[in-house]
């Protein structure tokens, strides 16, 4: 049965595009655009403006690939970062994580995915060639691959290990493993046997 719309079509168009995003589904887009409109000089006219403003102004960096209003970006500008250390990331979220992690100031690079036959997703979909530009180019003297320890990433991780190796750069990893705070009794049975094979010295 189809469902009734209660409210004008714009207000319908504001809920289905709400809906399209990440954790909303129709309900929760409801209850947010509800909550836009009745908060609508508050809420829904600056973030329209907000909206305008990043269709104009937001691009990708020609650099690394994350996204900024600036080209280079605000990251790759930065000069107090390590010019001798790259990030590998698989999305901008990721980026974002590690810098709000603040434990490292090196260079980015963003590939946009991992690589994923099955969903017909290979290397020339990826920002994978101008890695290995940047890597030839740039003198790094380490790479981290900061990538899922998802099947899809590891096999991106080995296939950016291979393209690199001719260039003798050293590629390290993030380790995977038990988190910090975390009770053995609730991790899954991957997590404890890759925390086992690396383990290290007390």
């Amino acid at each position: 049965m189809a469902q009734k719309s209660v409210a004008g079509p714009e207000i319908e168009r504001l809920i289905q595009l709400l809906a399209k995003l990440p954790g909303l589904g129709p309900r929760s887009a409801r209850r947010a655009a509800l909550h836009l409109i009745k908060k609508k000089d508050q809420l829904l006219v600056p973030l329209s403006e907000a909206m305008g403003v990043a269709v104009s102004e937001i691009g990708i960096c020609s650099v690394c690939g994350t996204v900024d209003t600036s080209d280079p970006c605000t990251i790759c500008s930065d000069p107090k970062r390590d010019e001798t250390v790259l990030v590998v990331v698989e999305d901008v979220a990721d980026l974002w994580a590690l810098e709000r992690a603040g434990a490292v100031k090196a260079r980015y690079h963003v590939l946009g995915g991992t690589l994923s036959p099955l969903d017909g997703i290979g290397p020339e979909d990826l920002n994978l060639a101008s890695l290995i530009d940047r890597c030839g180019s740039e003198s790094f003297n380490e790479v981290i691959l900061a990538i899922s320890a998802t099947v899809e990433g590891q096999t991106t991780a080995h296939y950016i290990m291979d393209q690199l190796a001719p260039l003798g750069v050293n590629v390290t990893k993030l380790a995977h493993g038990v988190p910090v705070g975390g009770e053995l009794d609730y991790l899954d049975e991957g997590t404890l046997a890759q925390a086992l094979k690396a383990r290290t010295q007390f």
